[in-house]
Protein backbone atom coordinates (compact mmCIF):
# COMPACT_ATOMS: atom_id res chain seq x y z
CA UNK A 1 0.00 0.00 0.00
CA UNK A 2 2.84 2.37 0.79
CA UNK A 3 4.42 1.54 -2.50
CA UNK A 4 1.18 2.31 -4.28
CA UNK A 5 0.91 5.63 -2.45
CA UNK A 6 4.45 6.50 -3.37
CA UNK A 7 3.76 5.69 -6.99
CA UNK A 8 0.63 7.83 -7.03
CA UNK A 9 2.55 10.67 -5.42
CA UNK A 10 5.31 10.40 -8.04
CA UNK A 11 2.75 10.48 -10.78
CA UNK A 12 1.13 13.56 -9.27
CA UNK A 13 4.47 15.38 -9.09
CA UNK A 14 5.31 14.43 -12.67
CA UNK A 15 1.91 15.60 -13.85
CA UNK A 16 2.29 18.93 -12.05
CA UNK A 17 5.71 19.40 -13.59
CA UNK A 18 4.35 18.60 -17.04
CA UNK A 19 1.52 21.05 -16.66
CA UNK A 20 3.93 23.67 -15.44
CA UNK A 21 6.17 23.18 -18.45
CA UNK A 22 3.18 23.38 -20.78
CA UNK A 23 2.19 26.67 -19.22
CA UNK A 24 5.60 28.14 -19.96
CA UNK A 25 5.34 30.06 -23.24
CA UNK A 26 7.84 29.26 -25.90
CA UNK A 27 9.74 32.09 -27.57
CA UNK A 28 7.81 33.61 -30.49
CA UNK A 29 9.38 33.44 -33.94
CA UNK A 30 7.32 36.41 -35.32
CA UNK A 31 8.20 40.10 -35.60
CA UNK A 32 8.00 42.51 -32.73
CA UNK A 33 6.20 45.82 -33.08
CA UNK A 34 9.49 47.72 -33.14
CA UNK A 35 10.86 45.49 -35.91
CA UNK A 36 7.71 46.02 -37.99
CA UNK A 37 7.96 49.80 -37.52
CA UNK A 38 11.59 49.75 -38.64
CA UNK A 39 10.67 47.77 -41.79
CA UNK A 40 7.82 50.19 -42.58
CA UNK A 41 10.13 53.19 -42.19
CA UNK A 42 12.73 51.63 -44.50
CA UNK A 43 10.07 50.85 -47.13
CA UNK A 44 8.77 54.41 -46.87
CA UNK A 45 12.25 55.83 -47.44
CA UNK A 46 12.83 53.58 -50.46
CA UNK A 47 9.49 54.62 -52.00
CA UNK A 48 10.20 58.30 -51.30
CA UNK A 49 13.51 58.12 -53.15
CA UNK A 50 12.32 55.88 -56.01
CA UNK A 51 8.86 57.34 -56.75
CA UNK A 52 10.07 60.53 -58.48
CA UNK A 53 12.08 58.38 -60.91
CA UNK A 54 9.11 56.20 -61.92
CA UNK A 55 7.37 57.49 -65.05
CA UNK A 56 3.75 56.59 -64.37
CA UNK A 57 2.60 58.36 -67.56
CA UNK A 58 4.41 55.82 -69.70
CA UNK A 59 2.82 52.97 -67.77
CA UNK A 60 -0.61 54.47 -68.51
CA UNK A 61 0.31 54.91 -72.18
CA UNK A 62 1.40 51.30 -72.48
CA UNK A 63 -1.81 50.19 -70.79
CA UNK A 64 -3.89 52.41 -73.10
CA UNK A 65 -2.07 51.08 -76.16
CA UNK A 66 -2.73 47.49 -75.14
CA UNK A 67 -6.36 48.30 -74.30
CA UNK A 68 -7.03 49.88 -77.68
CA UNK A 69 -5.23 47.02 -79.39
CA UNK A 70 -7.46 44.49 -77.63
CA UNK A 71 -10.52 46.54 -78.62
CA UNK A 72 -9.51 46.48 -82.30
CA UNK A 73 -8.82 42.74 -82.19
CA UNK A 74 -12.08 41.98 -80.37
CA UNK A 75 -14.23 44.01 -82.77
CA UNK A 76 -12.59 42.43 -85.81
CA UNK A 77 -13.27 38.95 -84.40
CA UNK A 78 -16.82 39.99 -83.57
CA UNK A 79 -17.42 41.00 -87.19
CA UNK A 80 -16.15 37.61 -88.37
CA UNK A 81 -18.09 35.64 -85.75
CA UNK A 82 -21.39 37.47 -86.15
CA UNK A 83 -20.98 37.91 -89.93
CA UNK A 84 -21.92 41.57 -90.06
CA UNK A 85 -20.14 44.94 -89.95
CA UNK A 86 -18.78 46.44 -86.76
CA UNK A 87 -18.28 50.20 -86.93
CA UNK A 88 -15.73 52.06 -84.79
CA UNK A 89 -16.24 55.82 -84.52
CA UNK A 90 -13.36 57.87 -83.11
CA UNK A 91 -14.40 60.82 -80.97
CA UNK A 92 -10.94 62.37 -80.69
CA UNK A 93 -11.89 65.50 -78.69
CA UNK A 94 -13.50 63.39 -75.96
CA UNK A 95 -11.11 60.44 -76.12
CA UNK A 96 -13.79 57.83 -76.79
CA UNK A 97 -14.19 55.05 -79.36
CA UNK A 98 -17.85 54.32 -80.09
CA UNK A 99 -18.54 50.77 -81.29
CA UNK A 100 -21.69 50.02 -83.29
CA UNK A 101 -23.04 46.55 -84.05
CA UNK A 102 -24.24 47.28 -87.59
CA UNK A 103 -26.37 44.16 -88.04
CA UNK A 104 -27.80 45.20 -91.44
CA UNK A 105 -24.53 46.65 -92.77
CA UNK A 106 -26.03 50.00 -93.73
CA UNK A 107 -23.43 52.14 -91.96
CA UNK A 108 -25.75 53.78 -89.45
CA UNK A 109 -27.42 52.97 -86.17
CA UNK A 110 -30.93 51.59 -86.48
CA UNK A 111 -33.38 50.61 -83.73
CA UNK A 112 -32.16 47.51 -81.92
CA UNK A 113 -28.51 47.95 -82.94
CA UNK A 114 -26.29 48.28 -79.89
CA UNK A 115 -23.66 50.97 -79.45
CA UNK A 116 -21.11 51.14 -76.66
CA UNK A 117 -18.21 53.43 -75.83
CA UNK A 118 -14.62 52.70 -74.82
CA UNK A 119 -12.79 55.63 -73.21
CA UNK A 120 -9.04 56.17 -73.28
CA UNK A 121 -7.12 56.00 -70.02
CA UNK A 122 -6.73 59.13 -67.94
CA UNK A 123 -4.04 61.45 -69.33
CA UNK A 124 -4.06 59.76 -72.78
CA UNK A 125 -5.44 61.54 -75.86
CA UNK A 126 -5.80 61.09 -79.60
CA UNK A 127 -2.90 63.22 -80.86
CA UNK A 128 0.66 62.95 -82.16
CA UNK A 129 1.78 66.09 -80.26
CA UNK A 130 4.93 67.43 -81.95
CA UNK A 131 6.09 64.07 -83.31
CA UNK A 132 6.44 63.91 -87.11
CA UNK A 133 3.54 62.29 -88.98
CA UNK A 134 3.73 58.81 -90.40
CA UNK A 135 2.84 58.08 -94.06
CA UNK A 136 -0.79 57.40 -93.05
CA UNK A 137 -1.26 61.13 -92.42
CA UNK A 138 -0.98 63.80 -89.74
CA UNK A 139 -3.91 62.60 -87.64
CA UNK A 140 -5.03 62.51 -84.93
CA UNK A 141 -7.35 60.03 -86.73
CA UNK A 142 -6.74 59.52 -90.45
CA UNK A 143 -9.80 57.50 -91.49
CA UNK A 144 -11.79 59.43 -94.11
CA UNK A 145 -15.12 57.64 -93.72
CA UNK A 146 -17.56 59.52 -91.47
CA UNK A 147 -20.33 57.98 -89.39
CA UNK A 148 -22.38 60.29 -87.17
CA UNK A 149 -19.91 63.01 -88.09
CA UNK A 150 -16.93 61.10 -86.66
CA UNK A 151 -13.99 59.43 -88.46
CA UNK A 152 -14.90 55.77 -88.66
CA UNK A 153 -13.39 52.38 -89.33
CA UNK A 154 -15.55 49.44 -90.38
CA UNK A 155 -14.58 45.81 -89.88
CA UNK A 156 -16.36 43.54 -92.37
CA UNK A 157 -17.41 39.93 -91.86
CA UNK A 158 -14.27 38.65 -93.64
CA UNK A 159 -12.04 40.56 -91.19
CA UNK A 160 -11.05 43.25 -93.67
CA UNK A 161 -11.19 46.96 -92.87
CA UNK A 162 -13.08 49.65 -94.77
CA UNK A 163 -9.83 51.48 -95.55
CA UNK A 164 -6.18 51.73 -94.63
CA UNK A 165 -5.42 54.36 -92.03
CA UNK A 166 -4.89 54.79 -88.35
CA UNK A 167 -4.58 57.13 -85.40
CA UNK A 168 -2.14 58.49 -82.85
CA UNK A 169 -2.09 58.28 -79.06
CA UNK A 170 0.00 60.39 -76.74
CA UNK A 171 0.02 61.97 -73.30
CA UNK A 172 -1.51 65.24 -72.23
CA UNK A 173 1.94 66.38 -71.06
CA UNK A 174 3.37 65.84 -74.56
CA UNK A 175 0.59 67.95 -76.09
CA UNK A 176 0.84 70.78 -73.57
CA UNK A 177 4.62 70.95 -73.21
CA UNK A 178 5.85 70.11 -76.72
CA UNK A 179 8.35 67.78 -75.04
CA UNK A 180 8.14 64.07 -74.09
CA UNK A 181 7.81 63.15 -77.76
CA UNK A 182 8.63 59.55 -76.93
CA UNK A 183 5.15 59.35 -75.36
CA UNK A 184 3.60 59.27 -78.83
CA UNK A 185 2.28 56.06 -80.40
CA UNK A 186 0.86 55.36 -83.86
CA UNK A 187 -1.56 52.58 -84.83
CA UNK A 188 -1.93 51.69 -88.50
CA UNK A 189 -4.41 49.25 -90.03
CA UNK A 190 -4.23 47.37 -93.31
CA UNK A 191 -7.37 47.39 -95.41
CA UNK A 192 -7.25 43.83 -96.81
CA UNK A 193 -6.52 42.01 -93.55
CA UNK A 194 -7.59 44.51 -90.88
CA UNK A 195 -4.26 43.89 -89.19
CA UNK A 196 -3.01 46.58 -86.81
CA UNK A 197 0.65 47.58 -86.50
CA UNK A 198 1.90 49.69 -83.62
CA UNK A 199 4.73 52.21 -83.55
CA UNK A 200 6.49 54.20 -80.83
CA UNK A 201 8.20 57.47 -81.53
CA UNK A 202 11.77 57.36 -80.23
CA UNK A 203 13.38 60.58 -81.40
CA UNK A 204 14.38 61.00 -84.11
CA UNK A 205 12.53 58.08 -85.75
CA UNK A 206 9.45 55.91 -85.45
CA UNK A 207 10.10 52.39 -84.18
CA UNK A 208 7.85 49.41 -84.61
CA UNK A 209 6.40 48.26 -81.30
CA UNK A 210 4.56 45.04 -82.21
Amino acid sequence: MARDGSTASSRSVALERGLGAACVRRPSHGFSLIEMLIVMVVIGLVVAFAAPKIDFVKYRLESAMQGVGMTLLATERQAITQQHDIVLMFDAPNGVIHILDDANNNGRQDPGERERGVALAEGVVFSRAAAPPRPMGPGPVTFTKLVNGLPALVFHRDGSASEAGGFYLTSVRAVTSGAHLNDTRAIELERATGRATWYRYGPPTWQRAF
